[in-house]
């Protein structure tokens, strides 16, 4: 990987993409290695709330829902409009039971989606995940869809 290549001289240039690096990993269900290169991202762009999106989600699938919780709290603080960390902590509160702020984070989300079409997929689901959570239909899904990068 780019960090082996920047210690051993494999990249020409010295600069390793560790965004892109930990982009690869997640999609390849490599978490922790993922968490690894998006954490060195963070401290090539401090405060990066892109960055702090994915760690959350590295965080989400190794089941530190705590520290994946706290970072999407982190990242809405920083850019209150972050659909992706408003559609993240939504179905983490709907894993612990608190519908009304998974609701609201949902409404927050839908107000301002992704435009992306590889989005739409989550959208719906949000869509769907919050009529459910308004009676509008039966049961809550509590997991978002598999992909959960967008």
């Amino acid at each position: 990987m780019a960090i082996w290549n920047k210690l051993f001289g494999g990249n020409d240039h010295g600069r390793v993409d560790y965004y892109g690096e930990g982009v690869e990993l997640l999609s390849e269900g490599k978490f922790h290695e993922a968490l690894t290169s998006f954490r060195l991202a963070l401290k090539e762009s401090p405060g990066n709330t892109l960055v702090l999106q994915q760690i959350a989600i590295c965080y989400t699938r190794i089941g530190m829902t705590d520290e994946a919780a706290k970072t999407y709290r982190h990242v809405l603080q920083k850019e209150p409009s972050a659909s992706g960390a408003h559609y993240g902590i939504a179905f983490l509160l709907l894993r612990s039971g608190q519908r009304d702020e998974a609701a609201t984070h949902l409404e927050a989300f839908l107000a301002n989606p992704p435009a992306e079409p590889e989005s739409e997929e989550h959208v719906r689901h949000a869509r769907s995940t919050l009529a459910r959570l308004r009676g509008e239909a039966h049961e809550a899904p509590v997991e978002p869809p598999p992909d959960e990068l967008f």
